[in-house]
């Protein structure tokens, strides 16, 4: 198990707890530290699912700075580019194991990961 995790979140926070009270010890990638590239984020896509958008933050000043809005009509390459580049984007927590992933936002969103 993996966490994308910021420790300055108390979301992220939260949701490493959570994991850690249940008995795991995921590996903690602090992403602002050593960020993912475009391929790694392109598979937390693919476990995550769904629409790109949701892995990133829009309120924060670079999306601001960036002109990023959440109807943007961008491929999903570009968007994974934008974060890699941009690591101070991405939604956190991001939870990843066996290939499915969860964004803990609430935390308790990662335990369908724990079962």
């Amino acid at each position: 198990m993996r966490i994308y995790h910021n420790p300055r979140c108390s979301k992220s926070r939260q949701t490493l707890a959570l994991l850690q009270e249940a008995g795991v010890e995921p590996e903690v990638v602090e992403y602002l530290k050593t960020p993912p590239s475009a391929q790694e984020l392109g598979q937390v896509h693919a476990a995550l699912g769904g629409d790109v958008r949701a892995m990133l933050r829009f309120k924060e000043e670079r999306a601001r700075e960036l002109g990023l809005r959440p109807d943007d009509e961008r491929d999903t390459g570009e968007w994974l580019r934008l974060l890699a580049e941009n690591p101070q984007l991405l939604e956190r927590p991001i939870v990843v194991s066996a290939g499915a992933a969860r964004i803990g936002r609430p935390p308790e969103a990662v335990r369908e990961l724990l079962d």
